[in-house]
């Protein structure tokens, strides 16, 4: 009987990295070259320092124009759709049976959206916790509630 590979996918805006389980009693394994991560650019490097003004339709006033988007956020955005895109690629090449996805909140979210409806169907377990900087050795006690390691 084929054993049913199960990948944790562990993230949060800007790190990634994914451990497989091949079964109860079998641990977890970080897999070579599923490691992922996003930029960190400053403020000044993503935008302009200063907002832009506007002149007021009603006499000489001028005010402030905030931006539209946060980049930052989309930053992280961006980089979520990477790591979907990735989860749609090993899907595909059936790598793994199920999915478990560790995330922080705001990541997880993200992640929701950004996954495909194949992607999804795998999901079985989510667990709203940033364990980016956990060692991987240290995760199975943070996933004992969703996963027989």
């Amino acid at each position: 009987m084929k054993p049913t590979h199960t990948w944790i996918l562990i993230a949060d805006g800007a790190r990634a990295r994914v451990l497989q389980n091949d079964g109860p009693g079998k641990g977890l394994q970080a897999l070579e070259g599923r490691v992922w991560h996003g930029d960190h650019a400053a403020t000044h490097e993503l935008m302009t320092d200063r907002t832009g003004r506007a002149f007021s339709p009603a006499g000489p006033a001028r005010s402030a124009i905030e931006p539209h988007s946060d980049p930052h956020r989309q930053l992280k955005r961006n980089f979520v759709q990477r790591l979907a895109d990735a989860l749609a690629d090993g899907s595909r090449d059936r790598a793994y049976d199920r999915l478990i996805l560790v995330a922080a909140p705001s990541a997880l979210g993200d992640l929701r959206a950004a996954l495909s409806p194949e992607v999804r169907a795998k999901v079985v377990a989510e667990v709203p916790k940033d364990l980016t900087n956990t060692p991987d050795a240290a995760v199975a006690e943070h996933l004992k509630d969703v996963l027989a390691v």
